[in-house]
């Protein structure tokens, strides 16, 4: 039996149980150390990182840089990102840029940054194989037992923490077209910076690079390439005519506003399909317009000088790729005529997005005690809290993966800040009431 009965226990450290993190430590400061949530948070990686393969010198971010960790929950936070420029001596030069959007390799040091100042809450290289329901002398399920690989003992070895409540924050996992296989020439764009950068240093040549997608990740990995390889021919190849520009228009951008959460989760449920397809085109397969034009304006300035290596494939579809000894054979066609083409390609980069994991996959048995609706989706209530079997008293909040209840915004940094003190605010009432 462990020892210790964590009040709140993390599975992932991305952005979301970071900002959880802090809403805890932040909380705990101010209180002697007998009335302290008792916490900690166990991460996969040997350190924090966040979609660390996409992070391009020159990529901005597309939320403002107010949609940090703290400052919409708690303006007046020192983990904020206008603290860390402070600390960095950077802020009268931030300020000078005029934006709103800080590089996307910035924001990731501040991540950083702020997570090594909660480094004493977190648990890294303790990848979690386990979470098993345990019931008390009454039959009720109280407690919550994890169970995680501990490198320090050895591959084989494991550590079981006990919690009253944890909060399941894994982010996405890569989607990939059925039957793909990932390899050293077929790759997803979460490993582009790194699978690059090995390509570079194997000094093999590179003539031609096709990318699927047609998404904000997609247009990024074209531009990149095309850059990276000043001798290669780039084709993006997608079923649509054209980018799609991205709906960040102020009106919108209200679909992100913690009030719209609200809106949303009380909405029956045609109401809430609406919603999320009228307001798809503020994030899903959608571009950046500046990136958009740039492409275009290189595509166009190629052909007027003759030399045409960057190339869209539009209103078009993968249909086979074939793995020769040296080279990649990607059959591609165009939908309208059904006419095929055969590239001959050094590497293919699937920019096909992300999806939810299965929260039945990572809870295991505990998944059991998760409630679902007419749909087999997980029941959630306003405040995180997956709906469970009335024995049970043990809490498991979702961070991501509640679009079908909390909106567009559930996976994304808008409302990072505020579902993190909503998240504690449940937490602290619940054990009040304890």
């Amino acid at each position: 039996m462990p020892d210790i009965i964590h009040d709140v226990l993390g599975i992932g450290f991305g952005p979301s149980n970071l900002a959880l993190a802090i809403a805890v430590e932040e909380h705990n400061t101010q209180l002697p150390e007998d009335q302290r949530l008792n916490a900690l948070f166990l991460e996969r990686q040997p350190r924090f990182g966040w979609h660390r393969g996409m992070l391009i010198d020159d990529a901005t971010m597309q939320v403002s840089f107010l949609k940090d960790l703290v400052t919409m929950r708690n303006p007046t936070s020192d983990f904020s990102f206008l603290c860390y420029l402070r600390e960095q001596g950077r802020l009268v030069d931030f300020l000078n840029q005029k934006t709103l959007f800080p590089l996307r390799v910035e924001f990731h040091d501040y991540f950083e940054w702020a997570a090594a100042r909660v480094a004493h809450l977190v648990d890294y290289s303790s990848e979690v194989v386990s979470v098993e329901p345990v019931r008390d002398e009454s039959g009720e399920v109280a407690y919550l037992d994890v169970t995680c690989r501990d490198p320090a003992a050895g591959p084989s070895s494991t550590v079981t923490h006990r919690a009253r409540n944890i909060s399941v924050a894994v982010g996405l996992e890569p989607h990939l077209p059925p039957g793909t296989d990932l390899s050293d020439r077929v790759w997803h764009n979460s490993q582009l910076i790194p699978r690059v950068a090995e390509l570079n240093a194997s000094g093999a040549p590179v003539r031609r690079v096709v990318v699927l997608g047609a998404g904000q990740s997609a247009a990024e990995a074209v531009d990149y390439l095309h850059r990276t390889f000043p001798e290669a021919e780039v084709c993006a190849v997608f079923a649509k005519y054209g980018y799609t520009p991205a709906d960040d228009s102020p009106f919108a951008n209200r679909i992100f506003d913690p009030e719209a959460v609200d809106v949303y989760f009380d909405s029956p449920s045609e109401v809430k399909q609406s919603l999320f397809d009228y307001h798809r085109s503020t994030n899903y397969s959608v571009v950046d317009m500046d990136l958009i034009e740039a492409l275009y304006a290189t595509s166009y300035r190629e052909k007027v000088q003759g030399r045409e290596r960057l190339r869209f494939l539009n209103v078009s579809r993968i249909r086979d790729v074939s793995v020769q000894d040296d080279r990649l054979d990607i059959s591609v066609e165009f939908l309208p005529t059904g006419e095929h083409q055969i590239l001959e390609s050094d590497i293919l980069v699937h920019a096909t997005g992300y999806r939810s994991q299965d929260i039945g996959d990572l809870l295991g048995e505990s998944a059991k005690i998760c409630l679902r609706d007419d749909g087999d989706a997980v029941r959630v209530g306003r405040d995180h809290r997956v709906e469970v079997a009335p024995e049970v008293t043990a809490g498991i909040y979702l961070q991501g993966g509640t679009e079908h209840t909390h909106g567009l915004a559930s996976t994304l940094l808008s409302t990072t800040a505020i579902r993190a003190g909503e998240i504690r605010g449940s937490l602290l009432a619940r054990l009040a009431a304890d």
